[in-house]
């Protein structure tokens, strides 16, 4: 009877002390290709109208208001604001599962930039999706503004979506005698090109975590009629980040307050520039 009571305090303690380890050990977040991978199935299982939709019950709550969100999202998306791009819908994924920044034009300027690098480099997440969509309607209001089809916008529009501008004329160069509706879905997929592009040039942060393998960034177009996430060529991510590495006007320091190489700003870039 003693040995038996002896073992069974000692398998209480172990039981505890594992305990103890489950409560104090963060969970393990996934590398860059895992956590991509859980966006595509994310998606398909939208698509196919079978999403489960993960961690929106009330327990998933209580563990946002308790624990850190860092030790749980696994990708940051930028997008944008447009009301039919749903981005944890679209993905099926919950409440700490993504880190979300939505701006017209899913443009990456100073604000954008900013949240991404707190989302990669403080919620550490490994992937980042550049999420633009089908029928944007900045790109289409740059487009057709290019082609002498512009209208007036508010005040605070334009400083909104020059961002915008390079992707277009590269697109209306590439294409000569196109008409709009031929080039917006083209320059929505080159708007993601310069978006990546002018982080890569904004953000020594971004690079750095991309060039150590930390960190994944892709480019992607939502179809906002089939709910469809097309995943663009991770190569031309890294033929992007290459030319930008060589580029002499890049930002050189990755943290606030230190010694910094003017970079030039997005609205100086040429539509050649990737």
């Amino acid at each position: 009877m003693k040995r038996l009571n002896t073992l069974f305090v000692h398998v209480m303690a172990a039981i505890f002390f594992l305990g103890l380890l489950g409560c104090s050990s963060p969970p393990q977040k996934p590398g860059p290709d895992q956590a991509l991978n859980r966006l595509k199935l994310g998606n398909d299982r939208f698509v196919k109208g079978e999403s489960r939709f993960p961690h929106t019950d009330s327990a998933r709550i209580k563990q946002a208001g308790e624990e850190n969100q860092g030790d749980h999202a696994f990708a940051t998306v930028i997008t944008c604001s447009d009301s039919r791009v749903p981005v944890e819908l679209i993905f099926d994924a919950g409440i700490m599962d993504t880190f979300v920044i939505r701006v017209a034009g899913n443009v990456c300027d100073t604000d954008e930039i900013g949240s991404i690098e707190y989302g990669l480099a403080h919620v550490n997440t490994p992937v980042l999706v550049v999420l633009g969509h089908t029928q944007c309607g900045a790109v289409t209001a740059v487009t057709q503004a290019a082609l002498g089809n512009g209208h007036a916008l508010e005040r605070n529009i334009p400083p909104l979506v020059d961002n915008i501008a390079p992707a277009v004329e590269r697109t209306i160069s590439l294409n000569p005698g196109a008409d709009a509706g031929h080039l917006i879905p083209l320059a929505i997929q080159e708007n993601v090109w310069t978006g990546i592009h002018d982080l890569f040039m904004e953000s020594p942060a971004t690079r750095n975590l991309v060039n150590a393998g930390k960190v994944k960034v892709i480019g992607a177009i939502y179809d906002v009629g089939t709910g469809r996430v097309e995943w663009l060529d991770e190569s031309k991510v890294s033929e992007i980040l290459t030319k930008v590495e060589s580029n002499p006007d890049r930002a050189i320091e990755p943290m606030a307050g230190g010694p910094e190489k003017e970079a030039p700003h997005a609205e100086n870039a040429t539509a050649t520039d990737h």
